[in-house]
């Protein structure tokens, strides 16, 4: 048993120490596997072999590995096993391949009324071999620490070696108990509604699309996914037929998507595996069963349809292989890069691998031998040409200049994902007062994901909850992206879309400012104004499902989108501390309202007079009908007005206070003529509005 003596620091930074336990001096450790981290055994001490030297190293007992975790892209599958990586590394390093001979074989084939295929679109090739008077049992240590090594858990000798095979060939393989099958075996459609029990003690509801393994009374796996409870290898098993077959890749990948059953197996057949392997792999799993749970197997490989034809030759020109690369690589440079890849040259041009599905057409061989050859080998390609800037340049431009504007005033950024669920349609605020139609997944992938989002705010509250549970004081987000909608003739519409959401202070306190200003909605209005120098933005009020204060926000007298508070419920939901205010605008709107003629004026050379008015007016008259008529005042000497004061009277009643400018651009004004300017502005506005000067 190996022995942690202290001062040995074991996985997880744990050190042994000399401690008492129960009065004894304790002075080592003796060490599970899963301790060592060499196994997942945890229940008792690591046993070692009897002939293991006492007082030697571990590492001189039990052979050390060393793992590499490697991500895969779906278009590699024949990179989903160790022979797969292996004929990859001698590609790129130039090195033979040594394969395992008992990888091919030399079994006599012969198709039997035992192994049938109904559908030969879903499986156009199944084998089977039986095996006889087997012992199952746990397998032996290496097995184990092969397969623990890669994360997978030791079940019995027959069930590992077939995930050995899987894992050293890429081709799936199944072991039935004989003795539980009834008649034999067909591969069919499952029936509407039947129902399976898998391995994992789960029981599914199968329809017609889904392909099956099947005995003459049930089905007894689900094809190249999992295989079923009642059917498995067990400890009372003697007899397997050991199954071996290719299966369609969208049959599988329908069948595990749907059920929401992902396997090793279905990992890679919904990939594509290498079909000219089938026997092969078959083979290797055979003898390394009767080598290690004993038997005696059957003389023949039954089978029932034929393997796929190999991918057709590819032609490649090698001048413009060339040239596209930029590199002088000679004919029998790319040659030997193919070949390494095991492509084998013939009159119709290159014949890719039955393992290289990937490989269709010439740029893909051209692809392989750049990658082969070395990127890093490729000269520079010169510059490219000079082009025109296009709208697209101009709108990305635009978008880009509303990232940075937002981000320097002190807003994040939130990236969200483009689908929510239908609880989440009731957040939804879009950029005009009118119901949006949302567009749904015809084949969602869960419930928190059945709808293309139709507006950006749903996915600014759920990032807003989240801060909010992290105890962010503030909350200042903006979003860029596309939305998605669909017209009344059911046509999908997208366009993108500047979702903005503020709430709580817009500072943190300090010693001089104890309490800084919280959000408010004009403080939305304010960043479309600095997003948009010079030009006019009002909030024009409306009403809205989703606010409960909603205002359109028009730019140039153009609208561009909504703006508002949320109901105060909804920020209760949310657990936020302070009003929550949202904006959301049509980019391209914005874009367009913006984009106009850009005019200077002299800077003034006499100063300008104000005069200070204090209106009354009913509570319910928006402060955008002040706006509109200090828009279009005709007086020649008035130059502006600001809002500088509001506050309550009671009885539904308010005061709003205005500073007003009065300017001569050639020569300083005197009082008498500014207050009769004063005068025609205040008689037109009490003409355009119910308000009394107070």
């Amino acid at each position: 048993m190996p022995l942690a003596l202290p001062g040995a620091v074991l996985p997880g930074n744990f050190e042994i120490k000399e401690s008492k336990l129960r009065g004894v001096l304790s002075q080592g450790m003796m060490c599970s596997g899963r301790e060592l981290g060499i196994g997942e055994d945890h229940e008792g001490l690591l046993i070692l072999s009897a002939d293991a030297p006492v007082g030697r190293p571990l590492r001189e007992v039990v052979e050390s590995d060393t793992m590499f975790e490697v991500e895969i892209t779906p278009n590699r599958p024949d990179l989903l096993s160790h022979l797969g990586m292996a004929r990859e590394l001698a590609a790129l390093t130039h090195l033979p391949l040594r394969r395992d001979p008992r990888c091919t074989s030399d079994t006599p084939q012969r198709p039997s009324a035992e192994v049938s295929i109904a559908d030969l679109a879903g499986c156009p090739f199944y084998t089977a071999r039986r095996i006889r008077g087997v012992s199952v049992g746990p397998s032996p240590d290496w097995l184990q620490r092969k397969l623990q090594s890669i994360g997978l858990r030791p079940i019995n000798n027959i069930v590992d070696i077939t995930n050995f095979v899987l894992m050293e060939m890429g081709q799936p393989l199944h072991a039935f108990d004989a003795a539980k099958l009834h008649g034999g075996i067909n591969v069919r459609r499952a029936a509407e509604g039947e129902k399976f029990t898998a391995l994992d003690a789960k029981e599914y509801t199968l329809d017609a699309g889904d392909l099956v393994i099947a005995d003459a009374q049930s089905a007894v796996a689900i094809a190249g996914v999992m295989g079923g409870a009642h059917s498995g290898v067990t400890e009372t098993t003697t007899d397997i037929v050991l199954e071996s077959a290719y299966f369609q890749t969208t049959t599988v990948r329908r069948t595990s998507r749907r059920l929401g059953l992902v396997s090793d197996s279905s990992y890679r057949f919904e990939r594509g595996v290498d079909a000219h392997q089938v026997a092969g792999a078959s083979a290797l799993a055979v003898q390394l069963i009767l080598e290690i749970a004993g038997g005696t197997a059957d003389a023949e490989l039954l089978t029932a349809g034929s393997v796929p034809p190999p991918p057709a030759a590819v032609t490649l020109d090698n001048a413009r292989c060339r040239a596209l690369l930029g590199a002088e690589i000679s004919d029998d440079g790319i040659a030997g890069i193919l070949r390494a890849l095991g492509l084998t040259d013939s009159p119709a041009g290159w014949q890719p691998p039955t393992w290289r599905l990937d490989l269709p057409r010439p740029v893909d061989l051209i692809e392989e031998v750049a990658r082969v050859y070395g990127i890093a080998k490729l000269p520079a390609a010169g510059a490219a040409l000079f082009a025109t800037a296009s709208a697209a340049d101009g709108f990305y431009d635009f978008r880009m200049a509303l990232r940075q504007g937002l981000a320097a005033r002190g807003l994040w950024e939130a990236q969200t994902i483009k689908l929510i669920s239908t609880a989440q349609l009731a957040d939804v605020l879009g950029t005009n007062p009118a119901p949006l139609a949302p567009l749904p997944l015809k084949n969602p992938l869960s419930d928190d994901h059945t709808q293309m989002r139709p507006s950006l705010l749903p996915g600014l509250l759920a990032t807003a909850a989240h801060n909010v549970r992290m105890g962010a004081p503030a909350l200042r987000f903006f979003e860029m992206g596309t939305v998605f909608s669909r017209t009344p003739d059911d046509k999908p519409v997208e366009k993108d879309a500047l979702g903005i959401l503020l709430s709580g202070p817009a500072g943190a306190a300090s010693w001089n400012l104890k309490e800084p200003a919280l959000a408010e909605l004009h403080d939305l209005r304010s960043l479309v104004e600095a997003l948009c120098p010079g030009a006019q933005v009002k909030l024009k009020p409306v009403k809205h499902a989703a606010l409960v204060i909603a205002a359109t926000v028009q730019v140039n007298g153009k609208s561009v989108g909504l703006a508002g508070r949320l109901w105060p419920a909804r920020e209760r939901a949310l657990a936020a501390r302070q009003p929550v205010f949202v904006a959301e605008l049509d980019t391209a709107a914005l874009q367009k309202a913006v984009t106009r003629e850009t005019k200077f004026e002299e800077l003034p050379r006499f100063p300008g007079i104000s005069r200070d008015v204090a209106l009354e007016v009913t509570a319910d008259v928006p402060h955008a009908k002040f706006e509109d008529f200090f828009a279009g005042v005709k007086e020649p000497l008035y130059t502006g007005a600001a809002l500088f004061d509001v506050f309550t009277l009671g009885a539904g009643r308010k005061s709003v206070a205005w500073r007003i400018q009065y300017r001569e651009t050639a020569r300083t004004l005197e009082s008498a003529e500014v207050d009769a300017a004063h005068a025609r502005v205040l008689d037109a506005l009490k003409k355009a509005l119910p308000v009394s000067v107070r």
